[in-house]
């Protein structure tokens, strides 16, 4: 190459391809002085200028592959630490400290442990920073592999030798690769022994008493031990035990008696005890004089006055007097505490002080020691008859207290029940055949627990019908006073009532009703489908072979299907323990089809019949209202805001029919009260006429009655299967 400079590619320049020429900048403003702060900087285009040494980085750990995580990050919080000493020459004395490294930024700290009386300065020697290293290296700094065991290191002219680091610090440097050399010993110190000896031989007695109750006061701080005790007072031998109760405070032991007093005992003494403070065993031979109780002795060491007083503590105790104080462990069920010549008998304790006894002392046997008569039963409070002025909730609230105060009624219930009317069909019980004739509808309301009874209407029976019980509370015949009412529970279809001295039988329920119980059938069990099939089940092994023969007989064709009456009289037969109420919800439940759907046009119709009937064409503050209660615009509004509507405004549509139509337009998020309106607006959409018997099916027995029609078949097969778990092949049925 040097016999041919002048072939292409080959040329002296030096500069030749390079693009930075910038010089390093030395100089700053600093407080607005110009100082020179980067002699260590590269020169020319970032490199040093001839005989320049830069620095190395401070990190001396190889980079890995993958994203960079700075020092700083990479070793917060962890610390390299060692143990060393140091030789001191005048007097020689051998220092021991710790040294620490930190590899976040090659900071090191050097403390020594602080010795009582030790005449010299000791705590934080070196204060962390980066300690260069000695001459004529003094430019750079002490890096990590720097440190091993059993090698000095020299800080600031001061020679420290390493000799043991901890288990951290061993596993850090041998990942680094260092080979850890052995433990050093730390050679002898003759000033330290030589003052351990003397500190030995010198045993010199302190002009103080040592009291040192903190660790008691920190282990029962808060912790109170709680006996129930009682007293005799002897020189009243007709006066009852005196109840009291005994607070042991375990943190600096003293006692707390307080007395249980009671306003009708007439007790008028203090309440108070025993003031609380430490308790003497037994009485002192002699009053305490004046200081004599303390816990220490102070001596007068210097009376004069030109002196003036020094005092210090008596260690001997001359003349103190020696008293036995009550501890925890004398305090016991069954045992005496004297109280100043008073003896306190201990009958019981909590819970808490049976568990320390069992902890600190193992004693077991907690045997309370009975010391009164169990306290006398209150006699039952009778109340008066009724008599018969108002309401019987408002003539028992005079037996209650002294002013008259309006009973209360349940707001809640009325709010969520406002709407709820459960009818039934009921006939009377007696022998009069005319009178077995009459049927009547019986409404329950439950929000407020009132009943009404009405009567249907015959052709050629004599009867006018109509209202026979306006809407009132009914009570419960021969109960004990206060007098019972009838509740929703105690009205299922084969109950029996007895109502304005006639005895009345549910035969029947509507559609609306049956649902709502099985609806809520936590409430009403005649309507739990659970308790029915739990009796069935628990019925004798002869008795499910007898329903099997009967349903396979009554099925020659061996379809599954029996009609209801057939599968009702058989289980009233049999006496399952049914009633009429639980084979109806059982035949609704093994049912073939389910209930046949009303006609919503038909009721609709019937609707603008009853509408155009009565002369109601004021559809439009109707939808006024509806509107005024759906704030979101989405033609949705509760059920219970409907009926509220409806009722507000009079509608002239019977309850029975206006409930139906409101349940075919509810769904999930309320009722489609546009389609609703629509639908009975005689005026912009009239329905066709209708007939007179459609009207009475749904203005007077409207949905009474209507389980009629679906009580068709019922799936016997499947009762088998699922309930009795019996086969319905009738080849075994012979």
């Amino acid at each position: 190459m040097s016999s041919l400079p002048f072939l292409p590619g080959n040329s002296f320049d030096l500069h030749l391809g390079r693009e930075r020429f910038h010089k390093s900048q030395h100089f700053a403003l600093v407080e607005g002085l110009p100082k020179l702060v980067g002699l260590e900087k590269p020169g020319i285009g970032g490199e040093p200028l001839p005989g320049q040494k830069i620095k190395a980085a401070h990190s001396v750990y190889p980079k890995v592959d993958g994203s960079h995580v700075p020092s700083w990050l990479a070793f917060d919080k962890q610390v390299l630490c060692f143990e060393a000493y140091f030789q001191e020459k005048e007097p020689y004395q051998i220092r021991k400290c710790k040294v620490y490294f930190y590899p976040e930024d090659d900071t090191i700290k050097v403390v020594e442990p602080v010795c009582k009386n030790s005449g010299i300065p000791q705590g934080t020697l070196i204060y962390r920073h980066r300690i260069p290293l000695p001459p004529p290296n003094d430019d750079q700094y002490y890096k990590v592999f720097h440190f091993n065991i059993n090698q000095q290191v020299v800080f600031y002219s001061r020679t420290f030798t390493l000799t043991n680091c901890d288990t951290f610090t061993r596993n850090f440097l041998t990942r680094l690769g260092v080979q850890l050399n052995d433990p050093a010993p730390v050679p002898d110190d003759p000033y330290s022994r030589q003052r351990q000896q003397f500190e030995k031989n010198t045993n010199p007695i302190p002009p103080y008493e040592k009291n040192n109750k903190l660790r008691q006061f920190l282990d029962y701080d808060r912790q109170v031990l709680r006996f129930y005790c009682f007293w005799n007072d002897q020189e009243n031998p007709s006066a009852k035990p005196r109840e009291l109760i005994l607070h042991y405070f375990l943190f600096d032991d003293t006692i707390q008696i307080h007395e249980v007093t009671s306003a009708k005992a007439g007790n008028k003494s203090a309440v108070k005890f025993l003031q609380r403070r430490k308790l003497p065993k037994s009485l002192p031979a002699q009053v305490d004089q004046l200081g004599g109780d303390t816990e220490s002795i102070l001596l007068n060491v210097l009376g004069s006055d030109g002196l003036g007083n020094r005092f210090m503590a008596d260690r001997l105790k001359t003349g103190a007097v020696k008293q036995d104080f009550y501890k925890d462990c004398d305090l016991r069920i069954g045992g005496e505490v004297n109280v100043w010549g008073r003896r306190v008998v201990i009958a019981d304790c909590d819970e808490f002080t049976k568990q320390h006894y069992r902890f600190k002392y193992g004693i077991e046997d907690f045997t309370p020691v009975k010391y009164k008569l169990p306290p006398t039963p209150k006699p039952p409070k009778t109340l008066p008859p009724y008599n018969g002025f108002g309401s019987e909730e408002d003539s028992l609230s005079s037996c209650y207290g002294i002013q008259l105060r309006r009973p209360r009624k349940d707001l809640q219930s009325f709010l969520e029940k406002d709407s709820i009317v459960l009818k039934f069909r009921a006939k009377m019980k007696t022998d009069d055949g005319n009178e077995r004739k009459r049927k009547f509808v019986i409404s329950f309301y439950p929000c407020d627990g009132t009943m009404s009874v009405y009567e249907l209407s015959l052709k050629s029976s004599g009867m006018p019908g109509g209202k026979f019980l306006r809407r009132s509370v009914v009570k419960k015949p021969g109960q004990s006073k206060p007098s019972e009412r009838y509740t929703a529970q105690d009205l299922y279809v084969g109950a029996e009532l007895h109502i304005s001295g006639q005895t009345f039988m549910l035969v029947n329920a509507d559609e609306y009703t049956l649902k709502y119980m099985e609806q809520h059938a936590e409430e009403f069990s005649k309507a739990n489908t659970g308790n029915i099939l739990s009796k069935l089940r628990s019925i004798p092994e002869d008795k499910k072979s007898e329903i099997k023969k009967f349903l396979t007989l009554s099925d020659p064709n061996n379809t599954g299907l029996i009609s209801y009456e057939s599968f009702r009289n058989m289980l009233m037969d049999l006496d399952c323990g049914l009633v009429d109420h639980e084979v109806l919800v059982l035949g609704r439940t093994f049912s073939e089809q389910q209930q046949p759907e009303d006609d919503v046009a038909l009721m609709l119709a019937v609707a603008q019949d009853t509408l155009r009937r009565k002369l109601y064409d004021d559809f439009q503050s109707l939808t006024l209202a509806f509107n005024k209660q759906d704030p979101l615009k989405n033609g949705r509004i509760p059920r219970k805001m409907a009926w509220n509507i409806c009722e507000s405004v009079h509608l002239p549509v019977s309850e029975n029919l206006l409930g139906t139509l409101l349940t075919k337009f509810e769904g999930a998020d309320g009722i489609d009260y546009q389609a609703f309106l629509a639908g009975i607006n005689w005026v912009e959409h009239p329905a066709s006429p209708v007939k007179y018997e459609d009207i009475l099916r749904f203005e007077v027995n409207a949905r009474v009655g209507a389980v009629e029609a679906g009580r068709r078949n019922v799936n016997y097969s499947a009762l088998l299967q699922d309930v009795l778990n019996l086969s319905s092949n009738c080849k075994d049925a012979e």
